[in-house]
């Protein structure tokens, strides 16, 4: 009697064990694939939410957590005196909860800096300056949290405005509550502290 045969025999006398090993294989296999999906998706996702805002580099501080750590928002100003960067924006990215969606990006931006150019206003206005207390919404962070220019968003303890409803040419950016920098470092008790540049 050969190995193979040994094998063969096996599966054959237990057939509701050989079946469910198939499926158990086989959801393990979907389930690789659809997550090697959903990563490749959102890294393009990002890299086209780079290329709208017009950045070639970014500095973070990455660690476990989905975004990344906080360091001192100084590092911009010794990145911005590196003679071939051409400019610098502090960003602070949090993945936070805010009313009712589980799971929301919050995008702090340095006021005035180059990432609220590439901003296109669907409705509403942007903001007036870096401490007004309001919020733009990319057009699908205004669907999920059903939110239109007007209406009031709590953030941490804090409640703003929406003044705007913004496209910004890539899905990371349009899922995005996006606020003036130092405005949100005060909300969230990060004064000084920025994630991205």
């Amino acid at each position: 009697m050969r190995f193979f045969t040994i094998i063969v025999r096996g599966l054959l006398r237990r057939p509701v064990r050989t079946g469910l090993t198939l499926v158990g294989i086989s959801i393990g296999i979907a389930a690789v694939v659809a997550l090697v999906g959903i990563s490749r998706g959102f890294e393009q996702s990002w890299a086209k939410g780079m290329q709208a805002r017009g950045t070639d580099v970014v500095v973070s501080n990455m660690g476990s957590a989905l975004a990344p750590k906080p360091f001192n928002a100084s590092v911009r100003d010794r990145i911005a005196e590196i003679p071939q960067v051409a400019a610098t924006c502090a960003i602070f990215v949090d993945l936070t909860s805010i009313e009712d969606s589980s799971m929301m990006i919050v995008s702090a931006r340095e006021w005035g800096g180059f990432s609220w150019t590439n901003l296109k206003m669907i409705s509403g206005r942007m903001p007036k300056d870096e401490m007004e207390p309001v919020v733009v919404l990319g057009q699908n962070a205004a669907e999920v949290l059903k939110k239109k220019v007007g209406d009031p968003i709590q953030i941490e303890a804090r409640e703003l405005t929406v003044v705007g409803i913004v496209d910004g040419g890539a899905l990371v950016e349009n899922g995005s509550v996006i606020l003036s920098l130092p405005l949100y470092q005060e909300i969230s008790g990060n004064e000084g502290k920025i994630n991205i540049i």
